[in-house]
C-alpha cells in the first residue's frame, strides 16, 4: 500500500484514447487516500476538502477512464468500504514515475534555463486544448463568497480583470484562492459587441474597450476580432446584419461584452 506523497508536480497524465488530461496531482493524492482509508469521506476530510468535491473528483475521473478506478466492498465492520482497483493502482504508480521523471527534467533543465519555472509554465498552457476561442492566462485578485455563487476576479495583467461567476462548489472543485494561476475562458458566441468609445453603461460585469482588428463575414455570422490594450485581442462572433447594423469595420472603436456568468475558469492541477 502506498503512503500519499506531497509533490510538487503540477501536470498531469494523459488518456490516450480520448486525449482528455484526467490524472493531476490533487487527484492522486485523492486516490491514494481513498485506497489508505478506504473511504472517500475519510479522504476528503484528510485532504481538507468536502465529500461533495471528492466525490465529484472521482466521478469525472471515472467517467474518463475506460476500467473502473474505484471499487466499493460491501460488509465488514464499518458497513463497506471504497478501494482502488488494480488499474487504479497502477494509474497512481504511473503518474509518480512520471512525477519523477518530470522533475529530473525540470532540474537539469534549470541548470541551463534562468527562467526554468516560467517556461515549464508556458509549456503546461500550450499543452491545454479547449474550444473557447478566447484564452487568457492571469492570477486570481479576488473572490467574493455568496450562498451559493461566487465572484472570481483574474488578474491577467496588460488589460482589465476579467470577472467571472461560478459555484461555490467549482471553486473547491478547483481550488481557487488569491494569488493561485488560472485561465478564463471565453466562447466567441459569449461575447456581445457594441460600437463607439468613451464611457459604456452595461449590465455586462466585463466590459473591454478596444479597436476593430480583423473582419471576417461568412455565410450567416461574421468573426470580429478586437485588438485590446496591452496587445491583447478578443474574438466575437455575431450575425452578420447585426454586425452590419453597428457599422463595425477596421480601425473603428468598439466594446466586447461579457457576462460574469459566461467566463468559465480552468486550472492546471
Amino acid at each position: 500500500m502506498h503512503t500519499p506523497t506531497q509533490a510538487s508536480f503540477s501536470g498531469r497524465l494523459w488518456l490516450d484514447k480520448s486525449q482528455q488530461r484526467f490524472l493531476g496531482k490533487g487527484r492522486v493524492e485523492l486516490l491514494g487516500l481513498i485506497d489508505e482509508l478506504g473511504s472517500i469521506t475519510k479522504a476528503a476530510k484528510a485532504m481538507g476538502m468536502s465529500y461533495k468535491a471528492a466525490w465529484e473528483s472521482v466521478e469525472r475521473m471515472t467517467g474518463l477512464s475506460d476500467v473502473p478506478l474505484v471499487v466499493r466492498v460491501r460488509g465488514g465492520v464499518h458497513g463497506g468500504e471504497t478501494r482502488l482497483t488494480d488499474y487504479g493502482r497502477e494509474m497512481v504508480q504511473m503518474f509518480r514515475v512520471f512525477h519523477e521523471e518530470h522533475n529530473r527534467f525540470l532540474a537539469a533543465l534549470s541548470n541551463r534555463l534562468v527562467h526554468a519555472r516560467t517556461v515549464e509554465s508556458l509549456m503546461r498552457r500550450f499543452g491545454m486544448r479547449t474550444s473557447a476561442r478566447n484564452e487568457y492566462w492571469g492570477t486570481v485578485a479576488s473572490i467574493r463568497r455568496g450562498a451559493v455563487h461566487s465572484e472570481v476576479t483574474l488578474d491577467v495583467g496588460g488589460m482589465e480583470p476579467i470577472v467571472a461567476t461560478v459555484t461555490n462548489g467549482s471553486v473547491e472543485t478547483l481550488d481557487l484562492s488569491e494569488g493561485k494561476e488560472a485561465c478564463a475562458l471565453i466562447e466567441a458566441s459569449f461575447v456581445l459587441l457594441a460600437a463607439g468609445e468613451g464611457s459604456q453603461r452595461t449590465s455586462a460585469r466585463n466590459c473591454f474597450a478596444g479597436k476593430v482588428a480583423g473582419f471576417q463575414e461568412g455565410a450567416v455570422n461574421a468573426e470580429v476580432t478586437l485588438g485590446l490594450k496591452g496587445g491583447r485581442t478578443i474574438v466575437a462572433t455575431a450575425p452578420n446584419d447585426g454586425v452590419r447594423a453597428l457599422g463595425l469595420a477596421v480601425g473603428q472603436p468598439a466594446y466586447a461584452l461579457v457576462k460574469a456568468s459566461q467566463v468559465i475558469l480552468a486550472v492546471n492541477d
